[in-house]
């Protein structure tokens, strides 16, 4: 490993939880540890559980875009949601996130495209997770991205959007990212740039990734093919312990309190501190 250059190669935070990324250049670390707008909105049905890709496909039929300047949120169905909707899905509509009466617009925007009562609920502290127990932001390296690209014959972008990792490392070899994970006892202290972040464990993953991202087409045999080469190529720095299944990749975090309010910045070095006990998954 004396050749790689570990660096911060992207950022991508997710407005909405499960709608569409949002790249960045810069991003802020929170108090609950989530970045600046990672997932800081949900969507929630009347029983208040998440609308999200692991309960609702019909959310790859969702084009979202999200302006940080003004809080403003696009909402778009994809051509494909339009043609089979049978009375047709709502017309394109800008809402501003930054009152409750936006909010309120964009819930029922999204009510009408999934055809019952949701709510756009907001957290500012850090957002909504995936994972309440190490809840900082996941990570991956590019080179995994093509790896399993290659896998499946599918573009870098398009397993990006499947995985929907946060943060990306350039200039290492694919499946790094496992060297900031340790057993279920420890944690692994990695810094990006000025922040200090505890790597906790693989993310297991759902069918989510099986999917195309927009069209939410599925790969028949997705898991069991990953299952298969994910244990084919598992290097030998990834801790064994984690590994009761295969159907993991990227790197799920936890944000010590000496990290909020620091700044990431794509470019950022990626320096592994040590091994500590104490991790929260265990």
């Amino acid at each position: 490993m004396t050749d790689a250059d570990p660096h911060l190669a992207g950022i991508r935070v997710y407005p909405v939880k499960s709608l569409d990324p949002d790249a960045r250049t810069r991003a802020r670390v929170l108090a609950d540890g989530g970045l600046t707008h990672d997932r800081a909105y949900a969507i929630r049905d009347a029983d208040g559980r998440y609308v999200n890709g692991k309960r609702e496909p019909a959310v790859h039929g969702i084009d979202a875009t999200f302006d940080p300047a003004d809080h403003a949120l696009a909402l778009r169905a994809r051509s494909h949601a339009r043609e089979s909707g049978s009375e047709g899905a709502p017309s394109a509509v800008t809402v501003s996130l930054a009152d409750e009466s936006g909010r309120d617009a964009a819930a029922d925007w999204l009510s009408t495209y999934f055809g019952y009562p949701v709510t756009l609920d907001h957290d500012g502290t850090g957002g909504f997770p995936d994972d309440t127990t190490a809840h900082g932001p996941t990570v991956v390296s590019t080179a995994t991205l093509d790896a399993v690209g290659d896998w499946f014959g599918l573009g870098t972008e398009s397993v990006r959007r499947r995985f929907r990792p946060t943060l990306e490392i350039g200039g290492v070899p694919a499946f790094w990212e496992d060297r900031l994970y340790a057993d279920r006892e420890h944690v692994v202290r990695f810094r990006i740039g000025d922040a200090e972040f505890y790597g906790t464990n693989p993310c297991s993953r759902c069918a989510v990734p099986s999917r195309d991202p927009e069209t939410g087409d599925a790969i028949e045999g997705f898991r069991e093919t990953f299952v298969e080469r994910r244990a084919a190529t598992r290097p030998a720095w990834a801790d064994e312990a984690w590994f009761d299944h295969h159907y993991r990749l990227a790197v799920n975090t936890a944000v010590p309190e000496k990290a909020v309010d620091t700044t990431l910045t794509v470019g950022d070095t990626v320096t592994v501190l040590d091994t500590e006990a104490g991790n929260p998954q265990s």
